[in-house]
């Protein structure tokens, strides 16, 4: 396979996504942290989207509140499963692999919150759900796309070879 920048195989892409996410998610934190108050909120579009500034105790959209050293545990657990089961992921469908790239991405960039204050810096305000961030929104959408990868990719798959 040709080499594309940075000298990563054109596989290693969705794991770099991982890297990208977790980046920007930190980028937009410190951004968030540096400029705002706690419990500030900013109208983006008056009565439907704001920019408010929290901090979370729990995990994604708050639930399981101030449980860090679970959060803590899991995260460290999935980074090990991942890079146990790194050549075998390799081989899955794209949709696994970027997935799990999202998926990890968001999972070290809310971990690197824990580990730097105890709390998630919470910025995603739409009134009618948990603030939230970009982490918790690439932890969904990667499992989402694990999600459906097995519940539709595969079954396909399974009923081509059955007949």
């Amino acid at each position: 396979m040709e080499m594309i920048k940075n000298g990563l195989e054109a596989k290693e892409v969705p794991f770099g996504l991982g890297l990208i996410v977790f980046i920007i998610d930190q980028l937009v934190k410190g951004y968030i942290t540096a400029s705002m108050h706690l419990g500030q909120s900013v109208p983006v579009i008056k009565n439907y989207f704001y920019i408010t500034y929290v901090l979370n105790p729990g995990a994604a959209f708050g639930i399981f509140e101030n449980q860090r050293l679970f959060f803590i545990g899991v995260a460290l657990v999935l980074l090990g499963v991942v890079i146990y089961f790194r050549k075998q992921l390799m081989k899955e469908h794209m949709l696994v692999q970027y997935g799990v790239g999202l998926l990890v991405g968001g999972a070290i960039g809310n971990l690197y919150d824990r580990l730097q204050n105890g709390l998630v810096v919470d910025f995603l305000d739409f009134r009618f759900w948990p603030v939230f961030n970009i982490a918790d929104v690439a932890i969904c959408v990667g499992a989402g796309l694990i999600m459906f990868d097995i519940c539709f990719r595969r079954q396909e798959n399974d009923s081509d070879i059955q007949g």
